[in-house]
């Protein structure tokens, strides 16, 4: 049996955990477990990996099914409706959820006594000796870094690797009491202004909005400000986002995700920007590749079997962001008249199983 360390208590982490179901330990450095964020959209093939873990029924329960994509300008104009069903066929549904409910299903699937609080690494030496930041070792056959886009065990694996800031920056929220907000929109502003509202059930939304900018920092004043000329809803819900979560936002391109003992998974390899949601999704789609690999004793074929797939995303991801910060004459008119085959096209890879 493989000794397995999964450093992280993230959704990457605990999916990886759930999946390995044998000799596996998790550590999260937290002293609770604090899912944070807000809301998740889940495309059909992270929910098709959630149902391989064991609890795609239960995330399909709590959350919202989610059957079109509507993309409208900043005045409220329709640019593109997608249905989801027909766009991801038999691989399944799509689901939106707060991360904190997702979080808490993954939890209720580990192992009794895997996972460790409050405890973090410090070295994870050639032979699989891991350090922890109470000055205590132990030795095994695979530590797997799922501890996100600002990983210690990338950085003592893979130094050179950094995140790279995307010259965006977001603001994300959950508003109760908005039973008349259903599915998923977007509204296209200029300057690549985006503000996103999902149904996640029970009369509650998650807000996303996002705008360009030159450093990683907040920007002054009031950033509703941003936003201002955007037509109804969103004034009634921005003046309701007083404690909205900020973030730049940042992708990790390398491939750098395994040496001898050591794999890293989620943010932690290939964060990316969230223009597909598909960040979520390749963590699930991770730990399922991942214990597969594990239980066949391949875990060396890991970065092959994962890096076409995930480099797809972060060259789609591009593709979508540079389409959406188009002059927005031209950005209308294209998505107006291709935005179909564009989402289309976007995801036709994503069918297949990992």
């Amino acid at each position: 049996m493989t000794r397995v360390l999964v450093v992280g208590g993230g959704i990457a982490g605990v999916a990886t955990a759930v999946a390995l179901k044998g000799e596996v330990d998790l550590v999260e450095r937290a002293p609770a477990w604090r899912p944070g964020g807000s809301g998740l959209y889940l495309p059909a093939n992270a929910v098709r990996a959630l149902h391989a873990l064991g609890v795609g029924a239960e995330v399909e329960r709590r959350g919202a099914r989610i059957t079109r994509q509507r993309m409208l300008d900043h005045r409220g104009r329709t640019l593109v409706d997608v249905d989801l069903e027909a766009l991801w066929g038999d691989v399944g549904a799509c689901v939106a959820i707060t991360r904190e409910d997702l979080h808490e299903v993954l939890r209720s699937a580990l192992p009794e006594g895997v996972a460790r609080l409050g405890v973090g690494v410090t070295d994870v030496d050639q032979d699989g000796r891991v350090t922890f930041d109470d000055g205590s070792t132990e030795t095994y056959d695979l530590v797997v870094g799922a501890d996100g886009i600002d990983s210690t065990v990338r950085r003592i694996a893979f130094p050179a690797t950094e995140p790279r800031f995307l010259n965006q920056v977001c603001w994300r929220f959950v508003l109760d009491g908005e039973p008349s907000q259903t599915g998923w929109t977007a509204r296209l502003g200029s300057g690549g202004r985006t503000f996103l509202a999902v149904e996640l059930g029970d009369g509650r939304i998650y807000c996303y909005a996002d705008t360009n900018s030159a450093t990683p920092s907040a920007p002054d004043g009031d950033w509703r400000d941003l936003f201002a000329d955007f037509a109804d809803p969103v004034p009634g819900l921005l003046a309701r986002a007083t404690d909205a979560y900020f973030a730049p936002l940042s992708e990790i391109d390398g491939s750098d995700w395994a040496r001898p003992g050591l794999v890293l998974i989620g943010d932690a390899a290939h964060a990316c920007s969230p223009s597909m949601a598909q960040g979520g999704a390749m963590a699930l789609e991770d730990a399922v590749v991942l214990a597969e690999l594990v239980r066949e004793d391949r875990v060396a074929d890991y970065t092959a079997r994962r890096a076409e797939r995930v480099r797809w995303v972060l060259s789609q991801n591009h593709r979508r962001d540079r389409a959406r910060t188009l002059p927005t004459p031209l950005r209308n008119l294209v998505l107006k008249l291709g935005g179909q085959k564009l989402v289309r096209a976007n995801h036709a890879p994503l069918h297949a199983a990992p």
